[in-house]
């Protein structure tokens, strides 16, 4: 690993970014220095163009943009170098795959095993994400008032989640039955995110839905569902770990129950 890549890693990490951040943006600055074989302070803007410009032959947008932040991220920081004039384009805005009510209950009621059942009833019932729900412990739950604590989420932010009464009672069931264990389903390390995925995967292939599921589709379902029945945005956003209240409005434009009233103009003529 060079100097500057350490240095970027270091500052990446004293700034409280997550692993993950850290390790795409010093995959992408560290690809940025090979393409150019340059030194840190011989580096230029236009260098910096000319290599996200290469990217456009065969990368998506949200890969370009990860990218350009790494890179600006880098030059500003520990270049101590502007670059403000490189424009990328705007991330694709995709409105979330949403599941009905009776497709969760589906994928809940098909679920093979009870700690699979207990970790989709989780991700539906909480809203959080799947990063979230593997490094919980049994001590972050509150199953007297239903509530629970996520400790560092996205961000480094902490924030209360809820969780159904009849979920509380079961996930009080399974510990009793487990007896031990560090983490909510697991023991002595969280799970996989992977090994999560593949759980939610398996039951959408079984229950034979034509939607793409993944645990952040439950997340999705979630936040629409509270919505259609009435709850603030604005207490949504808080579940949800939103900074912006923007991130959350996209669940106005994915909710249907409402437009679904509304009557059509050729059935009145």
């Amino acid at each position: 690993m060079s100097t500057d890549i350490q240095k970027l890693e270091t500052e990446l990490k004293l700034r409280g970014f997550s692993p993950l951040t850290v390790r795409n943006y010093t995959f992408f600055v560290d690809k940025f220095l090979k393409s150019t074989g340059k030194a840190g302070q011989e580096l230029t803007e236009d260098d910096a163009k000319s290599y996200l410009g290469t990217l456009f032959e065969d990368k998506s947008k949200n890969t370009i943009m990860l990218a350009a932040a790494s890179i600006k991220f880098f030059f500003k920081e520990i270049l101590k170098k502007e670059v403000g004039n490189i424009r990328v384009p705007k991330k694709d805005r995709h409105l979330p795959e949403v599941l009905t009510k009776d497709e969760v209950k589906s994928l809940i009621d098909n679920a093979e095993t009870r700690k699979s059942r207990l970790m989709v009833s989780l991700l539906y019932s909480s809203g959080l994400r799947v990063s979230e729900i593997v490094h919980l412990k049994p001590e972050d739950i509150n199953f007297e008032e239903n509530i629970g604590r996520v400790k560092k989420g996205k961000g480094s932010k902490d924030r209360v989640f809820t969780i159904s009464e009849s979920l509380s009672r079961d996930l009080q069931f399974y510990l009793k039955k487990r007896k031990d264990g560090q983490y909510l389903f697991s023991k002595e390390k969280p799970l996989t995110t992977r090994n999560v995925q593949k759980i939610v995967k398996n039951l959408r292939n079984k229950v034979g839905l034509n939607k793409k599921v993944t645990p952040h589709t439950l997340r999705h379902s979630f936040a629409t569902h509270l919505l259609e029945a009435g709850v603030d945005i604005r207490k949504i956003q808080m579940l949800l770990g939103h900074s912006s209240l923007n991130t959350t409005q996209i669940y106005t434009h994915v909710s249907t129950d409402e437009l679904k009233k509304i009557a059509n103009p050729l059935d009145g003529l």
